[in-house]
Formats: C-alpha cells, structure tokens, sequence
C-alpha cells in the first residue's frame, strides 16, 4: 500500500468494501491516442473518401487517394490498399492518433498534404515504425440531401425500383394484339 493512504481512501484503488473502483472510460476531443480496437472501429467506419501516406521508417512508401470500402477487427486478415481501396484491420495497428487543426505532428505525418487537408483530423494508424495516415476528403459521390444509405434501405430501393419494371413489363405484354 502506498504511504499514507488507507482503506477508505478515495486514492486507494479499492474502498473498504474491497471491490475495485471502477475508472472512467477516456475522453479524447480532435486530438488523442485510441487504443481500444473498438473505438478505432467507430472511428475508421465514418471514413469514405481519404488520402492516405503511407510511412515506414519516417520515409514516405506510398501516398494516394482511396475509398474505404471496410473496416474490420480480426487478428487474421491484412491491412490492404490497393487500387484506390482500403480494406482496414484494426489488428494490423497498435494505436491509433487522432490529429487536428495543423499541428505540427500532422506535418510530420504528412509534409506534402497541403493545408486543407491538416486543417481537418488526421487518422495515423501506428505499428511499430510504420504508419498509415488517413485524411478524409469530401464525398462527391454524396448529395447533402441523400446521405449515406444503409444497405437494407438500398435493398428495398432496388426492389420497389424491379418490382415497377416488372409490373410495366407485364402490362406490355397484356396490351399486345
């Protein structure tokens, strides 16, 4: 025990009733490390378009612009990134470091990004010597108006929109001589 604290010390990781004290889950507001797989999940998953920069040994391998097509926790499966697709795996990253509004870190990370791109958070995926910084970029794709479908309301989109052709398809036919 540490001097000068005793049992019902609100210091003391356990109070008299000898059960731990639970702590407080962290906090991280535009800048911070995540540790925890599953708030990297939450994060990555709200990623569409980027720029990534690819650093190993702080030298620049690979830089581009990509989509994120999925983000996903499993110890077996790779990180990957090719033509203009990031598959992510939180098990290739030890952290990661949320980085915003020009630090100087986000230069570090990415020296060429122009000042846009550091003006917005900067997601650097940390292993080791290596790192993946993911800088997200406007969706084009998206109007403001439709937002991001889910896949059971896509669904049913199609199927209303193959039920109408089918039901025209068979009135055609209905109505030829």
């Amino acid at each position: 025990m540490i001097a000068g604290l005793n049992e019902a010390s609100p210091m003391n990781p356990k109070f008299s009733s000898g059960l731990p004290i639970p702590l407080s889950a962290p906090c991280i507001v535009e800048n911070g490390i995540v540790f925890h797989k599953t708030d990297m999940l939450r994060l990555l998953k709200g990623l569409h378009r980027v720029r990534y920069v690819h650093r190993q040994d702080s030298e620049i391998t690979n830089s581009g612009e990509g989509c994120v097509m999925e983000v996903f926790s499993d110890p077996t499966q790779a990180t990957i990134v090719a033509n203009r697709s990031l598959y992510l795996n939180v098990h290739s990253f030890d952290y990661l470091e949320l980085i915003t509004d020009g630090h100087k870190t986000a230069q570090e990370i990415a020296p060429q990004a122009t000042p846009e791109a550091v003006e917005t958070t900067c997601f650097a995926l940390v292993q080791d010597n290596r790192c993946l910084c993911l800088t997200p970029l406007p969706n084009l794709e998206v109007t403001p108006a439709i937002g991001h479908l889910d896949t059971a309301t896509l669904e049913a989109i199609v199927t209303e929109a193959l039920s109408a052709s089918w039901d025209a398809s068979l009135d055609d036919e209905r109505n030829l001589p």
